[in-house]
């Protein structure tokens, strides 16, 4: 190749691109997806071209090895400069990337009794005609049995739901079994969020390239690399929009059973993952409320901020791809099961699916209500259109309490309206029990930096406040295995509101204001004195003084710094003991939280 001529070419795809990302900005135009997605791709031949040409007259002219190496670090430099153009161009716009590109329009398949699912509770259905049949899973490996047992159950359809699809281990294992039910004729269709993407993740678009599944991806990063630096400049360009998120868990099959609760895909929400174990719950469900829950999905799916995931990365992946990706995750799940990996071993075992469907575990049949928010909250809570704000039910349903609310959130930052609702609650007399995460226990520092500025007024009110501890004396209740407690690395995840005993609330939604205001999401409000009762033993389980800390004023009398400092309660090797400082994962956690408790973060929380 000439060395002018591919100087050349290099220099007309910088041109091409430059032009593209301008075209991408221009106020006037209607958002030019496929332009912007195509630029990646051409910054991309440019370099390559460019370092091609550099090499072949380095050899030439014999530069040296260490000049080489300089060569390759400025065309990775300017690699660089020009992602970083493309995001300070494009980031302004108002739309994600691909939304003013038309695509198809689909709905859940009516429910049919020909289906292995769709029959085996259509007696029950008859039976129980406004009522739903419910089981929860508190287990951490049973949300991910379930959800692989499922998909092999499927026979006309599947519709996944998540905030999050980690394509680890257990997210390669399921997108391997989606993809074998796509070769039975079972129509997927997969709608992610585009908030926590890393790296990895981006294999489950490869899904695409099947005929029968659809990928899609809400409210999407035009930035698709895995330089944090670059995805949170895009995110500073354009707050307003990125911040907004699809938090919803949903998975329906056949439309005849849905999982719908807290856990998104991920060996940590499975509690499969030493280094992090997030207690959870999902719900089970068959009957009616399968059929609502399936709306909420459509909506979402048809929405203008999910995009098909072709017009995101800016290519379709090939089926080349998708056969490598498919041989890859053959061989892994035979070497996962070599190893001795449980979860991948007890897949074909049936179990807990088979209890479930064949009564061994009998399903408890109530008057369920869906809660979902809007798709696009931000305009309803706005007045700008007409739509659902899911956490006004939920406040409503706290409001009737008249003895005792058991609130369970991993994050817990009650705004003004929360106060309200627990000043009105205590005027009552009304008792109230939180359980949240401690800061040892808590993933996110910077929420409870926002949760901890709200500690002494909740307890001014009487409310009783208790932190989960990492480390579990008794995992009896927290769906953790006692070959994991000893790790430490426990945190809760399940958002369960339980109302004087009789009804609940389980889903997506913390008592935080990102769930009030900058996230979407779904959950049922459940009639169910019995379900009640099995969740109001898991909060007892998770609460015993082997297993939180109880959070107090320190008693005047003892060494406390002030009247108004805290202490922690708990119990280790069966004494009580009482902490003056708050117990913390390590001296850089605790630091962390204090500088960020001074931050004015709470609307962000």
């Amino acid at each position: 190749m000439p060395q002018a001529w591919s100087l050349s070419t290099a220099r007309s795809v910088r041109n091409r691109a430059i032009r593209s990302a301008w075209r991408c900005a221009a106020p006037n135009s209607v958002f030019r997806a496929r332009q912007c997605a195509v630029l990646m791709c051409g910054i991309e031949r440019m370099r390559k071209t460019a370092k091609a040409c550099t090499i072949q007259v380095a050899t030439s002219i014999g530069i040296s090895t260490r000049l080489r190496s300089r060569i390759d670090f400025m065309h990775a430099l300017l690699r660089l400069v020009f992602l970083v153009l493309l995001l300070l161009l494009s980031a302004c716009a108002v739309l994600p990337p691909g939304s003013g590109v038309p695509k198809p329009y689909s709905t859940a398949l009516s429910t049919r009794v020909d289906t292995a699912l769709g029959s085996r509770f259509a007696g029950a259905r008859d039976a129980h005609p406004d009522a739903s049949g419910l089981a929860i899973l508190s287990v951490g490996m049973d949300g991910f049995l379930t959800r692989a047992q499922l998909i092999m159950k499927a026979e006309r359809a599947i519709d996944l739901q998540y905030y999050i699809f980690r394509e680890d281990d257990t997210g390669e294992l399921l997108s391997e079994l989606l993809l074998k039910a796509a070769d039975r004729g079972v129509r997927v269709r997969l709608l992610v969020d585009d908030g926590d993407t890393v790296e990895g993740d981006e294999k489950l678009a490869l899904l695409a390239a099947h005929p029968s599944i659809e990928v899609r991806i809400f409210n999407p990063f035009r930035y698709r690399g895995h330089l944090e630096s670059l995805r949170f400049l895009e995110f500073a360009m354009n707050p307003a929009r990125l911040d907004f998120r699809m938090h919803n868990k949903l998975m329906v099959v056949d439309n005849a059973v849905a999982l719908v609760g807290g856990r998104n895909v991920g060996k940590q929400y499975f509690q499969l993952d030493p280094d992090s174990q997030f207690g959870d719950d999902d719900v089970f469900a068959a009957g009616p409320v399968v059929e609502r829950l399936s709306a909420t999905f459509d909506e979402f799916w048809n929405s203008d901020l999910a995009i098909p995931s072709a017009l995101v990365t800016g290519c379709a992946p090939s089926t080349d791809a998708l056969t490598a990706f498919r041989t890859r995750a053959q061989r892994h799940r035979a070497e996962l099961i070599q190893s001795g990996a449980e979860y991948a071993r007890r897949i074909e075992v049936g179990e807990p699916l088979a209890s479930l469907l064949g009564g061994t575990r009998p399903l408890i049949w109530a008057h369920t209500t869906v809660l979902s928010d809007s798709p696009d909250k931000r305009r309803v809570e706005k007045g700008q259109q007409r739509g659902r704000l899911m956490h006004q039910s939920v406040l409503a349903a706290a409001a009737k309490v008249q003895q005792e609310l058991l609130m369970i959130s991993p994050y817990f930052i009650p705004g003004d309206d929360g106060m309200a609702l627990f000043t009105d609650l205590r005027q009552r007399e009304v008792r109230v029990q939180i359980l949240t995460n401690s800061l040892s226990s808590n993933p996110e520092v910077v929420a409870h930096a926002g949760y901890a500025h709200f500690r002494p007024a909740l307890l001014d009110l009487g409310l009783d406040l208790f932190e989960v501890r990492s480390l579990l004396g008794n995992p009896a209740g927290s769906g953790e295995r006692k070959s994991m407690t000893r790790f430490g690395t426990f945190a809760l995840h399940a958002k369960i509101f339980v109302f004087d005993r009789k009804s609940l609330f389980m889903g997506s939604m913390n008592f935080d204001q990102r769930s009030r205001s900058l996230n979407t999401e779904v959950g049922l409000i459940i009639d169910s004195p019995e379900l009640a009762e099995q969740m109001v033993r898991r909060f007892q389980a998770l609460t015993r003084p082997e297993n939180s800390f109880q959070v107090q004023f320190g008693d005047p009398g003892s060494d406390t710094r002030t009247p108004r400092s805290l202490v922690w309660k708990t119990q280790e090797d069966g004494k009580v003991v009482v902490y003056q400082d708050e117990p913390a994962r390590s001296a850089w956690q605790r630091w962390k939280f204090r500088v960020l408790s001074i931050q004015p973060l709470d609307q962000e929380l």
